[in-house]
């Protein structure tokens, strides 16, 4: 990634109450367990990696002790499921309160179109900003298909994504990105998010890691754990 963070970063969905984030926290459980368990494996090693968050795009306060970080594919059906059910919750229970700021990084692989979609949404960033990208970010996971056969079949076509941008972007912000798009720079940024992920062990989309450390919890509670834990000693470095 090549563009700049912001001071301050907000999520495109509003906020609740913390009380609506706890009831539908509740029902976000099984959908969280299922994700987890469906692709990753338990991890034997608990011990943290670093992680360069440098240029990289994210939601909340820059200064806020806690890095979450989500590898993922545009294709997944369970990273579609988790930016649907509980990145929202992440991002009202750790985001807006200033615990936690919420990154995203691309792990490629199902198809070509994982990795098309991942250097179109890296072109969008280092053009448009953070702002853009968490806006076309979104709506890529909208546009998700239904279809059962889409992971062997292109989808995410160049036109298809550029088609995407003109909902988001104005039509000079669409040649800026698509022409960036046609350079091996954003190539380059994807493949540096992946090369780190399988570094970090990532064998499947959605892994999510804490100030570097891989979770493997099923629940928000076991996630609100991890998070006390890394601000904790967040505050005693």
């Amino acid at each position: 990634m090549a563009q700049k963070k912001k001071k301050v970063n907000k999520p495109p969905k509003s906020s609740s109450s913390k009380f609506v984030f706890w009831i539908i926290g509740l029902i976000a459980i099984a959908i969280i367990g299922f994700i987890f368990l469906a692709n990753n494996e338990k991890s034997d090693d608990s011990a943290k990696e670093e992680i360069d968050y440098a240029n990289q795009p994210f939601l909340g306060e820059e200064d806020a002790p806690v890095s979450i970080v989500e590898f993922g594919d545009y294709k997944c059906p369970n990273c579609k499921n988790f930016a649907d059910n509980v990145a929202p919750l992440i991002v009202k229970e750790f985001v807006d309160t200033g615990k936690a700021k919420f990154y995203y990084f691309h792990y490629p692989f199902i198809n070509v179109d994982s990795e098309r979609t991942a250097k179109f949404s890296e072109a969008v960033f280092h053009e448009l900003g953070n702002e853009k990208f968490w806006e076309f970010h979104e709506l890529i996971y909208d546009k998700q298909p239904e279809d059962t056969r889409y992971e062997t079949i292109d989808v995410f076509t160049e036109e298809f994504l550029t088609e995407t941008l003109e909902e988001m972007a104005s039509e000079e912000e669409v040649k800026k990105v698509v022409a960036y798009f046609d350079t091996k720079a954003p190539e380059d940024a994807w493949e540096s998010d992946e090369a780190l992920g399988g570094k970090l062990g990532v064998t499947g989309t959605p892994t999510i890691f804490v100030n570097g450390k891989r979770f493997d919890g099923q629940t928000m509670d076991d996630l609100n754990e991890l998070v006390e834990e890394a601000s904790k000693e967040k505050g005693n470095e």
